[in-house]
């Protein structure tokens, strides 16, 4: 059941990740996330919400995510999307191999009030550090990689 309420929550999702992540702007996150945000690693606040977006966005500067499916019920958005960029720059201290790299992943995002409140993250890290040659993809629990 459709809702206007769900179609609110709806774009405000549709514009954390148009306006702000893929536009860069993230100053427009204090519109979009409550001082009372919660995230999966203990981020607060916009400013912690922020901090995740820059970090991808230092080691991948051209990111950009395409949102595959958008559901909302109630207070909840869920989001399945993929991105795509160039790993041009140091992400969590890997420095910076040139590869592109694809990745998926699943959020669901609480809003109250007309702001997020919480999130909680699904991706694949592991596709990602295999693109760039952190992780081998041949990867065998409890073998050595050949050298």
């Amino acid at each position: 059941m459709r809702t206007e309420s769900s179609d609110q929550n709806k774009r405000l999702v549709q514009a954390i990740y148009q306006d702000c992540i893929n536009a860069g702007r993230l100053e427009l996150l204090e519109d979009l996330i409550s001082v009372e945000f919660a995230g999966p690693n203990g981020q607060r606040g916009p400013s912690g919400f922020a901090s995740g977006i820059q970090e991808l966005r230092a080691g991948f500067p051209d990111i950009h995510f395409t949102l595959e499916d958008l559901v909302a019920e109630e207070d909840r958005v869920v989001v399945r999307w993929r991105w795509e960029g160039n790993h041009t720059g140091s992400f969590r201290g890997l420095p910076p191999t040139q590869k592109r790299v694809n990745n998926t992943g699943i959020v669901i995002y609480q809003i109250d009030h007309g702001k997020v409140i919480r999130a909680w993250v699904e991706t694949d890290r592991l596709g990602a550090l295999q693109q760039i040659g952190v992780v081998p993809t041949h990867f065998v629990p409890g073998t050595q990689p050949a050298r």
